[in-house]
């Protein structure tokens, strides 16, 4: 499509190598983890090296003979970038640079670069930056001749100049690590006012519960029975102390607000302000208040300027606030989401993020995006064949590689990106 900034051009390389630690040595799986770290940094595989050597070489790290075979494949293939599986010393990363001629960075600025792109809370993108200066001081000569300026050119920032930008282009060593002490401040005065705010939290004890599973597993037809929308066959379901019956159940929705997995399904009025309107309305509520409600439903979801759209003009962005909107005007007590980040762009996908952090209601979400699970829940129930496998805090859960295993999942690439990210500042990489 015009506009679009295509993938950069990147050579992936390890050091297969007894000599070094277990965590800095290549192989198949860890070249394979790389390349799909490079792909979520917005890059493309052109080709992949592996050198077995007994000990690093101390100036190119795989040695100056592998190093000119690679600057050939480099020219032959106009790669921009070299990302070396194993870390480097930044001399080695200089030499390397000298001889490729072309940018060369290694999985540890490559997985900074994601955690830049990733970082939506302010704390996340001051830890982001600081860990990025961090990384970059030692690397400061001779380097710059090889990234491009955030400026130039226009458009999405080549992997690795995300974040500082051009600020630390710009600045000397002094400069820098002043940034690093104001950065540290401020990470600091930002976890203080979380831990207030998480106290805060948890004596309101408004929890955030994630509902996971491969798809049947059942997910679905549990939030359902919570709505009163199906009757279980046996047992009962309670809603706090009321069981779901067709007796109670005009209650229960009015306590429980359910938000579809399509959209569509819940907007079929000619115009967003009739959909979000047509709960109060049925509710028998008075004419002022249905418009009062609207109003406010429409301001919490940032859609104000769509009340007068009609819904099918919406995009899916749009339609899933809307759709947020039409629950919120009934003023529930929980939040019952199924698949809401489903078919959403990024964008739109951090939105609704926001949106929900938001939001001081109980909310139970049924998704298959785990990545969502680990910015917005502190609860996570796990599904298999309609029963519930697992109940516990989500690190808890995504630690349990068995568990996952067994319910058909994956850890999350976030979650990975955070252990993996610990374990380096814990080795002191940086």
């Amino acid at each position: 499509m015009p506009g679009e900034r295509r993938p950069e051009r990147a050579a992936l390389v390890g050091l297969r190598c007894t000599a070094l630690a277990d965590f800095d040595h290549s192989d198949e799986d860890t070249m394979e983890e790389l390349s799909q770290l490079l792909e979520t940094a917005g890059g493309e595989c052109i080709f992949k090296a592996m050198q077995n050597r007994p000990t690093p070489d101390p100036r190119t790290f795989i040695g100056e003979g592998k190093a000119q075979e690679i600057a050939q494949l480099v020219k032959a293939n106009d790669v921009e970038l070299l990302v070396m599986d194993n870390e480097l010393s930044p001399s080695q990363a200089r030499a390397l640079e000298d001889i490729m001629g072309c940018r060369v960075m290694d999985r540890s600025g490559l997985i900074l670069d994601i955690f830049a792109q990733r970082a939506q809370t302010r704390e996340g993108k001051l830890q982001v930056e600081l860990a990025q200066y961090q990384y970059l001081l030692p690397r400061l000569s001779g380097m710059w001749t090889h990234l491009v300026r955030q400026t130039a050119g226009g458009g999405r920032s080549p992997i690795g100049t995300r974040g500082p930008g051009e600020t630390q282009l710009e600045t000397d060593r002094r400069h820098i690590r002043q940034r690093i002490a104001r950065l540290q401040r401020e990470i600091e005065n930002v976890r203080q006012i979380r831990s207030t705010q998480r106290r805060q939290r948890e004596k309101r004890e408004v929890p955030l519960v994630a509902l996971v599973g491969y798809t049947n597993a059942g997910k679905s037809t549990l939030l359902l029975h919570l709505n009163g929308l199906l009757e279980p066959s046996s047992g009962q379901v309670r809603v706090g102390d009321i069981p779901v019956t067709p007796k109670t159940v005009a209650r229960v929705r009015e306590s429980v607000g359910m938000v579809f997995q399509q959209a569509d399904d819940q907007l079929f009025m000619p115009t967003v302000r009739e959909d979000v309107a047509f709960g109060p309305l049925n509710m028998g509520l008075p004419p002022e208040e249905v418009s009062r409600r609207v109003r406010q439903a429409l301001r919490d979801v940032h859609a104000e300027t769509l009340a007068d759209k009609m819904t099918h003009h919406l995009s899916g962005g749009e339609k899933r606030a809307v759709s947020i909107a039409t629950v919120l005007s009934m003023t529930p007590d929980i939040l019952v989401l199924d698949e809401p980040s489903a078919n959403l762009d990024p964008a739109s996908r951090r939105t609704l993020i926001s949106l929900l952090l938001q939001f001081s209601h109980t909310k139970i979400i049924a998704t298959h995006d785990l990545d969502m699970v680990m910015d917005l829940c502190t609860r996570c129930i796990v599904m298999k064949d309609g029963s519930i496998l697992a109940d516990a805090p989500v690190p808890d859960i995504f630690a349990d590689c068995a568990l996952l295993e067994e319910a058909r999942l994956e850890q999350p690439l976030s979650y990975r990106l955070m252990q993996y990210g610990r374990e380096r500042e814990n080795s002191g990489q940086f």
